[in-house]
């Protein structure tokens, strides 16, 4: 998504809390969140890690994900955990606007209603003021973060007696829904990786950016590219608009030996081969495929507010973030993906548990 860099400071300015307190019962939402840390060794440093979670009354009610453009999502802060053991969804968020884990609160708190945990690590400097080019495009980084935030959670004191460690999946939207493949077993192809940006058209607003701040994909590490991210707790992988799709060795999809479920947003023809799903789907050994042809990639962003649109063109934001196919609302398409998920996730995890 394109921003010009300058912006970031006004909108974090101007912008809501991510995490603002409100003074409705806390009893009205059924998802509870908490912030926990998880020690991401070649960050050295603790990832910011947002867990939704099936609740008991408590907690204080706040509203997650809100701010300039968009609107937020509630749940209860810190309230009890319910009782039971519960299928774990670990979360891979996209890079740019929406990137940061409190972002997906849309859809997060839903499956922790229908019974699930959900842990999302906020990937580091792939979003807001101090994001970095460089760092957004060490992929590799992505799915570690996904493992050190597993990690994280089986030792917590308060989740650790409440997740089905038999029961793991992995979900991830846009740039994280090529972290939700890598970490199944996909692995990037070096020379794939190194030309991604050489063509003015493969990804523009992420490739403007990487050339504007002077990175140079073919300088990075191969080995490093190539790497094998896979980690064996993870029983399931669902992808929506897996960003980039046509970096992935073809011969690694086809040795992932999980379920995985594959969503596109658009039509086909529309949808950049980068987000494109289709082809992975053939390669990918019994891989369910779901187009929602009057979506659009935007529509993994939060319900916009009312003069989102307007302030972001004023804002100098290029892409339409607020726009979505033709037809349905946002909260429309929401729901149906919510559905969507839920039912994957409820099918694939009670066969792995």
């Amino acid at each position: 998504m394109k921003l010009q860099r300058s912006l970031w400071t006004a909108i974090n300015a101007a912008a809501i809390s991510a995490l603002v307190a409100f003074p409705a019962a806390a009893e009205d939402h059924a998802a509870g969140v908490a912030r926990i840390a998880a020690h991401a060794p070649e960050r050295s440093a603790d990832l910011d890690v947002t867990v939704w979670y099936p609740a008991l009354p408590g907690g204080e009610t706040v509203m997650l994900g809100e701010n300039l453009f968009f609107k937020g999502t509630p749940a209860m802060q810190d309230a009890p955990v319910a009782d039971g053991r519960f299928p774990l969804v670990v979360l891979s968020h996209g890079a740019g606007l929406g990137g940061r884990a409190e972002a997906a609160s849309w859809l997060a708190a839903p499956l922790a209603e229908a019974g699930f945990i959900v842990v999302a690590p906020t990937h580091p400097r792939n979003t807001g003021p101090d994001r970095s080019a460089e760092e957004t495009m060490k992929l590799w980084l992505r799915p570690a973060d996904l493992s050190a935030a597993i990690d994280a959670i089986a030792e917590d004191d308060v989740f650790q007696s409440r997740i089905d460690a038999g029961s793991i999946g992995v979900l991830g939207l846009s740039m994280g829904g090529g972290t939700a493949l890598s970490i199944a077993g996909a692995r990037f192809d070096p020379e794939r990786f190194a030309g991604y940006c050489d063509s003015a058209d493969r990804n523009a607003s992420l490739c403007d950016w990487v050339r504007m701040s002077g990175v140079d994909l073919h300088a990075f590490d191969n080995s490093l590219v190539s790497r094998d991210n896979r980690d064996d707790r993870i029983g399931f992988a669902m992808a929506i608009d897996p960003v980039p799709a046509d970096v992935f060795a073809t011969e690694t999809l086809s040795g992932i030996s999980v379920p995985v479920a594959l969503v596109n947003l658009g039509t086909i023809s529309d949808i950049p081969e980068t987000a494109r799903a289709s082809a992975m789907a053939d390669a990918i050994a019994g891989a369910s495929f779901t187009v929602i042809e009057d979506a659009s990639h935007f529509s993994m962003f939060g319900e916009c507010k009312p003069d989102a649109a307007d302030m972001a063109v004023e804002m100098g934001i290029e892409d339409p973030i607020c726009d979505d196919g033709e037809g349905r609302s946002r909260a429309a398409i929401h729901a149906e993906l919510i559905d969507i998920i839920t039912a994957a996730f409820e099918q694939a995890l009670a066969q792995e548990g």
